[in-house]
């Protein structure tokens, strides 16, 4: 009878320890893929150069990651950077130049992934400057004295177009930039609005379709593949959240890699939060998306911005690029 019992109560002790072990195995189990996902707004701006996150996105790479993304569409930097330092965006897309700039005034942010950059190519880029189909420009050294559309005063447009006139042989003290959102620019162009502009993709396009002829490739110009922009954070939230950081540079890495080698179907993304019509989409020129940071670029940008009076100081790059 004891050995009945104690067998029984053996058994019902090895079932209790069994259940004991598949709850924890289940728990442990649930615990690390079922964590709930860390929430992550990005702000970044309708343009070609963003097709990567869209499509990373699609792909499952962000939740992949343990991250729940937004995009949050914005008109341009100008409203990206108030947002991300006030942590409403965790993380912002810029251009290099308004980084530099914010940097200098005081505002701490670190880049933690590339944005997208020039291919390097004259003739095959995503930028350039334009003049009217009679215009009597035929390169940058010929702009001195004209007046210039750019969509910023003071930033990455300004100091490229000098960069590439000095190039040339010719004198950017006398030029006159003038503000023109991008839209605007085709049409300013086709009527004389302006003696040229800087546009970027489509409207780089849409500009030679109505005859404008191109006059110098003024990233190509600058830099050698010079990395125009990048996803970026506040120093503040890097440092307090690493894992997140660390986390979203891996996805957007592999955004990055996947558009770069699937360039075709990061053109079918742009119809997708873009306005473009598809007839431009198919024929655009697509700008380099590689996971490189070009520092080499980034420091010659920062020296443009000295010389051209953008900023007063040399920038501390070190604390701005990973």
């Amino acid at each position: 009878m004891k050995s009945s019992l104690a067998m029984k109560s053996a058994l019902t002790m090895k079932s209790a320890l069994g259940l004991i072990a598949l709850a924890l195995a289940a728990a442990f189990a649930t615990g690390s893929s079922a964590r709930a996902a860390d929430k992550v707004t990005v702000g970044v701006i309708p343009i070609v150069d963003v097709a990567p996150i869209y499509l990373g996105k699609e792909k499952g790479f962000f939740e992949k990651q343990g991250i729940d993304l937004t995009l949050q569409l914005a008109q341009g930097g100008a409203a990206i950077v108030p947002s991300v330092v006030s942590g409403q965006y965790q993380f912002g897309f810029s251009n290099m130049t308004s980084l530099i700039v914010a940097q200098s005034r005081g505002l701490d942010f670190k880049v933690v992934a590339a944005g997208d950059s020039s291919t390097g190519k004259a003739g095959k880029d995503f930028s350039a400057i334009v003049v009217p189909k009679d215009s009597t420009i035929s390169g940058a050294g010929d702009l001195a004295g004209k007046t210039v559309a750019v969509n910023n005063l003071k930033n990455i447009g300004d100091t490229t177009v000098k960069a590439a006139m000095r190039k040339a042989g010719g004198d950017p003290s006398g030029v006159k930039f003038v503000e023109l959102a991008f839209p605007d620019m085709p049409a300013a162009v086709a009527n004389g609005r302006v003696d040229a502009a800087w546009v970027v993709e489509p409207f780089l396009t849409i500009t030679r379709d109505q005859g404008a002829k191109v006059v110098s490739w003024n990233l190509v110009d600058t830099a050698d593949r010079l990395m125009t922009a990048a996803y970026f954070t506040t120093a503040r939230y890097a440092k307090s959240h690493p894992d997140i950081v660390k986390r979203f540079t891996a996805a957007m890495n592999q955004s990055l890699d996947y558009a770069q080698n699937h360039r075709e179907e990061a053109r079918r993304e742009l119809l997708s939060y873009t306005r473009i019509p598809k007839d431009v989409v198919d024929r655009i020129t697509l700008p380099d998306w590689t996971t490189k940071i070009n520092r080499k670029s980034t420091q010659t940008l920062a020296d443009l911005a000295v010389k051209d009076g953008l900023v007063k100081k040399r920038p501390d790059l070190g604390s701005l690029l990973p």
